[in-house]
């Protein structure tokens, strides 16, 4: 074989083992999230699989700590060595643009693309890893705990997506500085009215009270933490004329549909929420994403 057969070979290998890694981040998306399938769907063509690789990468770190890892008989020991090999190849694989994981595969390429480094990735692993650290009993996460939590679970994944919106795209400093804090105070708001829908399985199952430590939340409890996630939204919303056009309808999406839920989780007495998760159903799901695709349709491009 001539070497210019060999590398046309190679070329072709990779390219395929490319698409296989990018197949293997949307069923993860398509399989755990409606909500952000659907967001994705109505992302640019440039972003949207980058935006999945991302979400299937967050995705597998979550389910190690999350209860996975643990079903499959892995005690706390082994259930952080499981985290450490992962956090040691997702970094060594975005050092090298290569990985045999196709989740971390199709990552690595995204993080190089769109110039993700570890001081994004780094907070975000330190949130998987308290996750375990605390499973020998109840972490009640007090205010500063929270902080640092959200910031690492969900702030950074917010920026981590803005760094693939912004790619090739000029803003000056300050409109920078004003995205940057949208996409955190998004992410925040997500992992918020998340903490509120889940508090019966963080409750029950993780023996996690990322809210209210070791005290059930009251009404007045659940409504001011509604409040805090209504200004983060807020916050957000006023952020989505800066990005470009091709991911307005996309996070203008998501934004909808998190309000909607935060609404009806106002509407849940805190005690049916340690009973129930609360979901927006599918028909309005749509009608959201509907509507953020027509407001962004009249919107000038930047």
């Amino acid at each position: 074989m001539t070497a210019n057969s060999a590398g046309h070979r190679d070329d072709t290998a990779l390219r395929r083992f490319n698409r296989t890694a990018e197949i293997a981040t949307t069923d993860v998306i398509r399989t755990y999230s409606t909500s952000f399938g659907l967001a994705t769907r109505l992302l640019g063509k440039r972003h949207r699989q980058h935006v999945r690789n991302i979400y299937a990468m967050v995705r597998i770190a979550d389910e190690i700590v999350d209860g996975v890892a643990a079903e499959a008989g892995l005690d706390v020991a082994a259930q952080s060595a499981a985290l450490d090999s992962y956090i040691a190849e997702t970094h060594r694989s975005m050092r090298s643009a290569y990985s045999s994981d196709l989740i971390l595969h199709a990552f690595a390429r995204t993080a190089r693309e769109c110039g993700i480094g570890e001081d994004l990735t780094q907070p975000f692993f330190d949130s998987m890893r308290a996750d375990i650290e605390e499973d020998a009993g109840f972490a009640a996460y007090d205010i500063d705990a929270h902080a640092a939590y959200v910031y690492g679970s969900a702030e950074v994944v917010g920026l981590m997506c803005l760094q693939v919106f912004l790619r090739g795209v000029e803003r000056t400093p300050e409109e920078l500085e004003t995205l940057r804090h949208g996409a955190r105070q998004l992410g925040a708001a997500f992992q918020n009215v998340n903490f509120l829908r889940d508090l019966a399985d963080d409750t029950d199952r993780l023996h996690r009270g990322y809210l209210g430590g070791t005290a059930r939340l009251t009404d007045a409890d659940r409504d001011a933490w509604v409040a805090t996630v209504f200004r983060q939204l807020s916050d957000a919303r006023d952020t989505i004329p800066l990005l470009p056009k091709d991911a307005r309808a996309a996070v203008r999406s998501a934004l909808a549909l998190f309000a909607a839920l935060t609404r009806r989780v106002s509407q849940t007495p805190a005690d049916v929420l340690y009973r129930r998760r609360v979901r927006v159903p599918d028909p309005i799901k749509a009608a959201l994403a509907t509507r953020a695709v027509l407001a962004t349709a009249m919107e000038r491009d930047r």
